[in-house]
């Protein structure tokens, strides 16, 4: 069997359309299929590969922890070089109420181990999550994702989760005593980049600290330099309670992290020990792999050039008459267009072209980019003239 066959036949889908590229290889911006064909990765593989594909120092990292030791017990038994790294570089660049880290496997484990830990230091049961909102496939952060399509035939799903409208002040008081926690993708990506009021966000803070509930950022995929600062809640002024973490923390190596002060992750420790566990969490080469993209991300990034970068797409795309509208922050885009057709008549032709774009799950109608953090002005405006044709044409 050719490898196509292979893929569609022995390995689980995950949707009938696959893109189909037989990767061979891939550096910096670029993805280059086994024909010699490249691509011009402009979704950093969903928001993953911020600094790029396979960069130096995050190689460098992996190989010199590999030659030391991978895995040699569960997590929180041992102390590990890598993961005190990661810690330190971590803890370093957040707001002093988040001074502690417990590291998973994914960006869904760890907003799993984020509702277990708001029950556990309010003794409440609800949660509060956002229409449209997206935190993982698993059944508690499906649970608390807005997607109602996604989950319809996984019901019943975990009880006392409640939906309200990002923006929308008056629901605020459904926030009450009873609330455990209340949980926001800082900025929305599966909706279609939805940005929050700077008001509101200091609103539902003020909220969430009145009634005792806890708020929850989830910037897995807003995070990590995404939206031109390192932690999207940067551009709101607004700490939260707990911080999830994931995709580009680790520099293409799976990883997620729980983020929060140290008195509230001691309740895991204790009536009942064990509170939360996790086998291959803090891994010493992903935890290698995640300290480097921390220290790119700090001395090799150039906010500045992000931002005109970001504002140079979004003035060139914005100016076709095909394009409804554009929701950005730093390098996070969603392009509205007419129809969902329109948006993968797009994306397949990019994909002819050698574009990697994407769409969005919760608003087919717009197209998705997020190229890497490390694009050169010179490589967007490459990659603008081609897709500007496309759009045109389409």
């Amino acid at each position: 069997m050719n490898p196509k066959d292979v893929f569609l036949s022995n390995q689980g889908q995950t949707s009938p359309f696959p893109f189909l590229i037989e990767v061979e290889s891939a550096e910096g911006i670029y993805i280059y299929d086994k024909s010699g064909k490249r691509y011009t990765d402009l979704i950093s593989g969903v928001a993953v590969n911020n600094i790029g594909h396979r960069h130096p120092k995050v190689i460098q990292a992996i190989k010199a922890q590999v030659d030391k030791h991978l895995h040699v017990m569960v997590y929180g038994e041992f102390i590990q070089d890598s993961q005190i790294d990661l810690s330190n570089k971590l803890i370093e660049v957040l707001p002093a109420s988040l001074d502690c880290l417990y590291v998973v496997n994914s960006g869904t484990e760890a907003n799993e181990a984020a509702i277990k830990l708001a029950k556990r230091v309010t003794g409440r049961m609800e949660i509060i999550s956002f229409r449209g909102s997206y935190h993982g496939s698993t059944n508690g952060s499906l649970s608390i994702s807005g997607n109602e399509v996604k989950k319809k035939a996984y019901r019943p799903l975990l009880p006392e989760v409640q939906f309200i409208n990002l923006n929308n002040l008056d629901e605020l008081t459904l926030i009450t005593e009873k609330t455990a926690g209340v949980i926001l993708e800082t900025i929305q990506g599966d909706a279609g980049v939805r940005i929050p009021d700077f008001d509101y966000l200091k609103a539902l803070q003020k909220k969430c600290k009145d009634v005792g509930a806890l708020l929850i950022f989830d910037e897995i995929q807003c995070g990590m330099g995404r939206t031109g600062k390192l932690f999207a809640f940067e551009h709101f002024n607004v700490v939260p309670d707990i911080l999830t973490l994931g995709k580009a923390l680790g520099g293409g190596m799976p990883i997620g992290a729980l983020i929060s002060s140290k008195e509230n992750l001691s309740k895991f420790s204790h009536n009942p020990m064990l509170g939360h566990i996790t086998t291959f969490g803090g891994h010493p080469v992903v935890c290698s792999a995640a300290a480097a993209t921390l220290e790119v991300l700090q001395k090799e990034i150039n906010w500045i050039d992000i931002q005109k970068i970001g504002a140079f797409i979004e003035h060139e795309l914005g100016s076709l008459r095909q394009i409804k509208e554009i929701r950005r922050k730093g390098l996070m885009f969603a392009f509205d267009m007419e129809s969902p057709e329109i948006v993968s008549k797009v994306v397949h032709s990019c994909l002819e072209e050698g574009l990697i774009t994407f769409w969005f799950l919760s608003h087919p109608d717009s197209l998705r980019l997020a190229p890497p953090l490390t694009i050169s002005m010179q490589e967007t405006k490459e990659f603008v003239k081609i897709m500007k044709k496309i759009i045109q044409r389409i």
